[in-house]
């Protein structure tokens, strides 16, 4: 008795038609080096090197576990009259606008994802 083989299956990339074997998730074409490389979070905002290394840095890090720490909650939520956790910690005045301020603990403030997504957009339209 043999055993069947599985099938082989579409890529996991949205839209994409190519089958592949089975036990892989990407074609060749997206494999997840090229997925990683071509969707990198810097480079769909578009971040200068400068800013993704200081994304990276310990000061940030522990300036933002501070942060996070002292101010658990949303900080926009809050004067809106809700109450809803922070996701993450969001420079008011942003790095790439004004350098200086990137370590200022004034300059920052606690989000959760939708108000950061909101305050995102409306950077968008204001600095570019």
């Amino acid at each position: 008795m043999t055993i069947p083989r599985r099938l082989n299956k579409p890529c996991n990339y949205p839209g994409c038609p190519e089958l592949v074997k089975a036990g892989q998730t990407y074609c060749k074409k997206h494999s997840k080096k090229e997925i990683s490389r071509k969707n990198n979070r810097y480079d769909r905002e578009q971040r200068d090197e400068r800013a993704a290394k200081f994304y990276h840095s310990s000061a940030w890090r522990k300036l933002r576990r501070i942060k996070m720490k002292e101010d658990p909650l949303c900080e926009m939520c809050l004067e809106e009259g809700r109450t809803e956790q922070a996701d993450m910690v969001d420079h008011i005045v942003p790095v790439q606008v004004d350098w200086p301020l990137r370590l200022v603990k004034d300059n920052l403030q606690s989000l959760c994802n939708r108000c950061h997504a909101e305050k995102t957009a409306e950077e968008r339209d204001k600095y570019k």
